[in-house]
């Protein structure tokens, strides 16, 4: 697939534009409530979540399609600790020995249909009995979409790079395929325009997606406090057993 993150002097940015919170807190939590003592970050970006789940005595995966994700997480403090995979969901070993496998930041929201019951199949062969699988995927029904407009999405803003004009256009929305450019002006009026592509899925679909991949117990809320799933809700919060 083509990476909307390949730009390295823009990759640096995606740490600062999604900070440590209180998604990465859930999955650090949910990781410690499991003693999971092998996890599998699926789509692990920069690694900033990937790295600080690798505290002693754990074995910790991080696997990207993104060559530039990848090697820029290499460089940051504490990346030794973690195995680093370019590839999907199909380079995972199906060894069913993984206590915890996760997939943050909407990154399953990338994978197409045609690939989302091998990534799903994939990671349950990587899990061992009773592990758990958990993500979050944004909730249609909310039409994050309709507020991407270059309007709504215009900021400038001084970076490591310069000063950068940033916006957002959506494309084209064809049955939750949802394809949008990002605009990035840097000082010298070059616009390095990346374009990507989501796929917005309803929490019963993805609920039947996992169970068709052998997942059972399979659960979802709308946020990271557990709160029930409904429309006003922005994400839906996944976790299932393999």
């Amino acid at each position: 697939m083509d990476d909307p993150y390949r730009d390295p002097e823009l990759v640096p940015l995606y740490d600062i534009d999604n900070p440590d919170g209180e998604d990465r807190a859930f999955y650090r939590t949910l990781a410690d409530e499991l003693d999971a003592h092998s996890i599998i970050d699926l789509g692990c970006g920069t690694g900033l979540l990937t790295r600080s789940l690798a505290t002693p005595g754990r074995t910790v995966i991080g696997v990207d399609p993104s060559q530039t994700m990848l090697d820029y997480a290499r460089r940051q403090p504490g990346a030794d600790s973690v195995t680093w995979i370019h590839g999907d969901a199909s380079a995972l070993a199906p060894n069913a020995t993984t206590d915890l496998a996760i997939c943050t930041g909407n990154a399953i929201m990338h994978v197409a249909p045609g690939e989302l019951p091998r990534t799903l199949t994939s990671i349950a062969r990587a899990l061992r009995p009773g592990g758990t699988f958990s993500f979050e995927s944004r909730n249609p029904a909310r039409r994050a979409w309709e507020s991407w407009t270059p309007e709504a999405t215009y900021h400038e803003r001084d970076t490591p790079v310069g000063h950068l004009r940033e916006w957002l256009t959506v494309i084209d929305v064809h049955e939750g395929r949802v394809t949008f450019d990002a605009h990035n002006v840097f000082p010298d009026g070059e616009d390095r325009v990346y374009t990507s592509v989501l796929y917005f899925r309803s929490a019963e679909e993805l609920r039947r997606d996992l169970y068709a991949a052998g997942f059972t117990d399979v659960a979802y809320y709308g946020d990271w406090d557990g709160t029930p799933l409904d429309d006003n809700s922005r994400i839906a919060v996944f976790r299932a057993t393999c």
